[in-house]
């Protein structure tokens, strides 16, 4: 018995029964079908961004459905959905919630903010100043607020999905590292190809005045959400994957083209999403292509170029495609 235990050391397919959350995968990328053309890339990542429990800044021009999208998103989740439209004036009472005095009982009552909710969506998250980004600090890392001394836990599921335009606005404010770092993704959203384009306009056209959010229907509980969470976290990485992941952020910190590195929550985002990855293809295991695919959307915000690449035009992505390709694959 213990030969062939030696002789099949990656033998996992019995381990754990993903058929599941499989199909759960594929009803909410049905639902969202029915509504968002093309996008594939940004879907498949909000999904992984759900199990995997993090947190995902969507960049993309004006127009290209990332709001949209994410409202859609959570209408399949059977939770609690809150929007934060961000603006030069928004403080941070207004995202967490402040203490009002309740004539009656001569007490401060505190009344809490539209950050107490299962999904967040922060619209345009770079129109506020960073006072008010800060106030997110706690809540995205900590899932909990403190006002005047009392903690307050927010109830799982907790993730944000915030927005941001790409191109430099009057009014805007770059979102500090230490936020930036709390994003477990971001994703970019390009525009749609013309066959794209073409069947947007066909779908809104036979549509006519049908609202979009009415077609969605709820596809996964709160209680199914942190079952398929837990289950994310048992699938198998090999140690030499472990030193891939490593090795991967090891060069961000020693590379000439950055000026600053990706820390070590970056190392656990590319483990923890890699897995969520996995279990969405059946597979209870990690492989280096799941690694590969998700490196990109983890590190591109995390790391900073130096004056001299910026200058050349040179992006994160294209560095980061230049470690992959420069750290051997294990085998």
């Amino acid at each position: 018995m213990e030969e062939t235990q030696n002789d099949n050391p990656l033998e996992f397919s019995s381990r754990i029964d993903l058929s599941r959350l499989q199909q759960a995968v594929e009803k909410i990328k049905h639902e969202l079908g029915k509504v968002i053309v093309g996008q594939h890339e940004m879907l498949e990542m909000l999904i992984v961004s759900i199990l995997s429990d993090g947190h995902t800044l969507i960049e993309g021009v004006p127009g290209v459905a990332k709001t949209m999208t994410a409202k859609l998103l959570a209408k399949t989740l059977d939770v609690e959905f809150s929007r934060i439209q961000f603006t030069p004036d928004l403080m941070p009472s207004d995202i967490l919630g402040t203490s009002v005095f309740n004539v009656k009982s001569s007490e401060f009552d505190f009344k809490k903010g539209p950050v107490f909710s299962n999904i967040i969506l922060i619209d345009e998250i770079n129109r506020s100043p960073a006072k008010t980004q800060a106030a997110l600090f706690e809540v995205m890392e900590e899932r909990q607020i403190t006002i005047d001394g009392i903690k307050y836990d927010m109830p799982p599921p907790f993730l944000v999905f915030a927005t941001q335009n790409p191109i430099e606005q009057e009014g805007t404010y770059a979102l500090p590292e230490a936020q930036l770092d709390r994003f477990l993704f971001k994703i970019n959203v390009p525009y749609p190809k013309l066959e794209e384009e073409i069947h947007i306009l066909e779908q809104a056209h036979s549509r006519e005045d049908k609202d979009m959010m009415d077609v969605i229907e709820p596809v996964l509980s709160a209680s199914e959400i942190a079952e398929y969470q837990q289950t994310i976290k048992k699938i198998r990485v090999e140690p030499h994957l472990l030193k891939y992941i490593a090795s991967i952020i090891d060069n961000t910190r020693n590379n000439s083209n950055l000026y600053l590195g990706a820390s070590p929550r970056a190392s656990l985002a590319i483990m923890n999403t890699s897995k969520a990855l996995a279990a969405m293809n059946g597979r209870d295991f990690v492989t280096p292509d799941d690694i590969k695919r998700v490196a990109p959307s983890v590190l591109r915000h995390r790391m900073l170029l130096t004056p001299e690449r910026e200058m050349e035009g040179i992006t994160t992505d294209k560095v980061v495609q230049q470690i992959i390709e420069t750290i051997e694959i294990p085998r």
